[in-house]
Parts: structure tokens; C-alpha cells; sequence
């Protein structure tokens, strides 16, 4: 689970991000997954657009990626989102640290 704090970097990131993935008329699909997935292993983040031939809303296309590559919706706004999952062999995102206790 994100903070809000890494959410925040996360969506500052983003900014400069290419959308690599478009969800269209077709609505989701198999190869929709496979492609966030592979994606998501590769750079790990990453952003997707809605088109506005899709039966689909931007938010319920990230939600459903998002469960089916088990990442996290950074964010949907308009018809783009942005999602994260932390490549656990080769972590390329250095995320701000959760706040534990306080520190002196």
C-alpha cells in the first residue's frame, strides 16, 4: 500500500512518462494485461489512456489492470492513469520511506 506521500512522487514521475498502453473499443483484453504486465516488470510505472471509443471508464480500466498485474493505481485523471508495481528482482523506482516512528 502506497503512503500519501509516495503517491505523490509516484504521480511526479509520471509526468514525464511516454502513455504506453490504450484501452479502446475493444475494452479489456487478455493481451491489454499481458502488455501492462510485461510493462509494469519493465519499467514500473507506467501510464495508460482510455479512448473515448471505449465502453469502459478510466478508472474502471485501472482498477481492473491493476488487480489482474497486482499493482497500484497511482492515479486517474481525465482519461489517462498511472500505475506502480515494485520489480522486486531490480527495483528502479527508489520510493521516500514510510514514516515509522519519529526520528530525532
Amino acid at each position: 500500500m502506497l503512503t500519501s506521500k509516495q503517491r505523490a512522487f509516484l504521480r511526479s514521475l509520471a509526468m514525464n512518462e511516454d502513455t504506453i498502453l490504450m484501452v479502446g473499443k475493444g475494452g479489456m483484453s487478455d493481451q491489454i494485461t499481458k502488455q501492462a504486465d510485461d510493462a509494469l516488470k519493465a519499467r514500473e510505472l507506467i501510464k495508460g489512456k482510455v479512448l473515448e471509443t471505449a465502453d469502459i471508464t478510466p478508472r474502471e480500466a485501472a482498477e481492473i489492470i491493476a488487480l489482474a498485474t497486482k499493482s497500484e493505481v497511482v492515479q486517474v485523471i481525465g482519461s489517462k492513469f498511472v500505475l506502480f508495481r515494485r520489480n522486486p528482482e531490480q527495483p528502479k523506482i527508489e520510493l521516500p520511506k514510510a514514516r515509522g516512528g519519529k526520528k530525532k
